[in-house]
């Protein structure tokens, strides 16, 4: 076995092959078609940007990031009706080269992510949303523990936090950072998979942390305002993404003051 494939030789966020990540296999095997629970997911999050913005652009024009954005599209096409400017960040220097690819034009099975989104207030005043990723979206290598405070006006980080180490105090400082960056009062979205084993990727595995509503809501809580958690659960078992994790959570809010 592949040292980098062994469970056990990736413990820390910095010992997993990051920059081996395969970005083309992933993004098929998880966004190749519209799954039910990225479908609940998508309709859950455009709800609570629209309503933020009362279905409006905002007067004062907003910067986005979504954290670790990896080889997923929809969390940044969620933000995109809001944001003059959204920043993709991403440490692993193949999911780097997967999203610029894919701002510049991104592919088919991503227009069926947006028709979901065109079902929520606002969203049908982006007339092209491959034009306006392409003017809005830089994506920007580094590392997410290291984020600049208060920075950003809206924000997303999608199976992120939990799905870097083996370490809960990993996971809350990649909690902690996405939610210091964002200014107060900035609408965020945050998603994890919930007691998650590790992944496979390729030829790869890469390591996770169980984590559960409490965790996410415990670790979130100090940092929100009216912050709603939403667990949705495993699917019939041909219908699971993969082994190794028992539902998906999704938590919506506000950044508080503090």
């Amino acid at each position: 076995m592949d040292p980098a494939s062994d469970p056990s030789s990736a413990q820390l966020n910095r010992e997993a092959p990051w920059d081996a990540f395969d970005s083309d296999a992933y993004s098929e095997h998880n966004y190749r078609a519209l799954r039910p629970d990225d479908h609940q997911i998508i309709e859950i999050v455009r709800d609570h940007f629209a309503a933020h913005f009362h279905g409006r652009r905002p007067e004062r024009p907003v910067t986005g990031v979504d954290v670790g954005a990896g080889a997923n599209l929809y969390p940044a096409l969620a933000m995109l009706p809001w944001c003059r400017e959204i920043t993709m960040f991403e440490r692993s220097a193949a999911n780097v080269a997967w999203l610029r690819s894919q701002v510049a034009g991104y592919a088919p099975n991503w227009d069926e992510f947006w028709e979901v989104l065109l079902h929520g207030d606002g969203y049908a005043e982006v007339p092209d949303p491959r034009a306006a990723l392409r003017a809005a979206a830089t994506v920007q290598p580094g590392d997410l523990f290291r984020l600049p405070s208060r920075r950003w006006g809206m924000g997303t980080m999608f199976f992120v936090a939990e799905s870097l180490s083996t370490s809960h105090a990993e996971f809350r400082k990649a909690v902690n950072s996405f939610a210091e960056a964002l200014e107060p009062g900035s609408p965020f979205a945050a998603a994890f998979m919930e007691n998650s084993e590790g992944y496979q990727v390729g030829d790869h595995w890469f390591p996770a942390c169980a984590v559960t509503e409490h965790d996410v809501e415990a670790t979130l809580a100090p940092y929100s305002e009216d912050m709603e958690i939403v667990r949705i659960a495993l699917p019939g078992e041909q219908a699971a993404l993969r082994e190794g994790y028992t539902g998906m959570i999704v938590a919506c809010g506000r950044r508080g003051a503090v």
